[in-house]
């Protein structure tokens, strides 16, 4: 009965390789993005002399929105791998990503929330640049949501730091 679930337990913690699939799709998806930025980018260059002010700002809060989103899929990517299939072999390098080994689950979920938080703050402040287009509940919809994402990156800094204070 005990090889049995030395068994069970070596199918159970060898499955987690199965992870390497996704990091592997999330590295296409970023590769992906990053042609989507450089076509954005592009956009934004040939309309130089074109675009007023306003329409600039909103240009460039994509391209910062862009680049946070692509932020976010690298942070998963690297500590998701670090924290769940297996620890990077690198040690101290050159070319070292400065979070490797920092970040645990807990830590991770608090970073990505406050990405989120910021994307949704390019995207709130991108709606208020163009009020003009949007309906008064769209506004109001709008910000509840980003409120939301505020409050819900408020509480999970919370619960980290309560569940820090038990682990001391």
């Amino acid at each position: 009965m005990k090889s049995l679930e030395l068994l069970v337990e070596r199918i159970i913690l060898s499955s987690r390789w199965l992870l390497v699939i996704f990091y592997l799709g999330l590295v296409a998806a970023l590769g992906i993005y990053a042609v989507s930025f450089l076509f954005k980018l592009w956009k934004v260059a040939a309309q130089i002399f074109v675009y007023d002010e306003a329409d600039m700002i909103l240009a460039m809060l994509g391209l910062i929105d862009a680049a946070l989103v692509a932020s976010l899929i690298v942070m998963v990517m690297i500590s998701g791998y670090e924290n769940f299939v297996s620890r990077f072999d690198e040690g101290e390098k050159e070319g070292e990503v400065s979070f490797l080994g920092k970040l645990d689950a807990g830590s991770l979920k608090i970073k990505v929330a406050s990405s989120i938080v910021a994307i949704s703050s390019i995207h709130l402040l991108q709606i208020f640049l163009n009020t003009q287009q949007y309906t008064a509940d769209r506004l109001m919809w709008a910000t509840i949501m980003h409120l939301a994402f505020v409050a819900s990156a408020v509480l999970l800094g919370y619960l980290e730091q309560i569940m820090a204070k038990l682990k001391k």
